[in-house]
């Protein structure tokens, strides 16, 4: 039994896309597949059934499709027993390493930590560096992590989406100054330039 796109919209708002409802019908199609028995002990009527889709899309709506699809393979691999809800999550959480994406946590506590200029430091990935940009330096590094981390967070969230979609993000590197900056001019040079500058007023 599978859910719909045309279920109603919860507080979970616009993030419950088909893409979503499909990522919950494949996982449940999985789990159906790894754990026969247990699958059809729990979910074996098919109201009950289309109920924990519900929740499951509920609680679940903050993380990516992919994300959800990775961790409940994962988890088929791993685990012996029926995954719950508080599993998948963790699980999701730990999904971001299959593209190259560090964890909320160790993101936050690199774009704190990281030298200035930023722009030149080795980030671990790029969306760490534009999620401490977008959150701002200064913040990251004068406010208590209960208040800078959830805006960090939210940021870097948004950036993790946009790599699992496909798209590259990339530092730009701003171009060092030259090893031998101009001169400054001599005293003579001044004085000729100042001529120069009073003969062309007279004209």
């Amino acid at each position: 039994m599978k859910l719909h796109s045309s279920v109603s919209p919860t507080a979970a708002g616009p993030s419950k896309g088909p893409d979503l409802i499909d990522a919950i019908n494949q996982i449940f199609a999985e789990f159906e597949l790894a754990y026969h028995n247990q699958y059809h002990k729990a979910y074996g009527d098919p109201d009950r059934l289309i109920l924990a889709k519900k929740y499951w899309l509920e609680c679940l709506a903050d993380f990516h499709p992919l994300q959800l699809v990775t961790a409940a393979r994962r988890l088929v691999k791993s685990q012996d027993y029926l995954p719950t809800i508080s599993t998948m999550t963790r699980a999701c959480e730990q999904s971001f390493d299959l593209f190259g994406l560090p964890s909320e946590w160790e993101a936050y506590t690199e774009a704190c930590r990281a030298p200035a200029p930023k722009h030149q430091h080795t980030w671990s990935h790029p969306a760490v560096y534009f999620a401490g940009k977008a959150t701002d330096w200064f913040l990251l590094a004068t406010e208590p992590e209960d208040k800078v981390f959830p805006l960090f967070s939210y940021y870097y969230k948004q950036l993790c989406e946009r790599v699992m979609r496909g798209e590259q993000l990339e530092v730009t590197m701003v171009q060092a100054l030259p090893e031998n900056p101009s001169r400054p001019l001599t005293y003579e040079e001044r004085q000729n330039r100042l001529k120069d500058l009073r003969a062309s007023l007279c004209v």
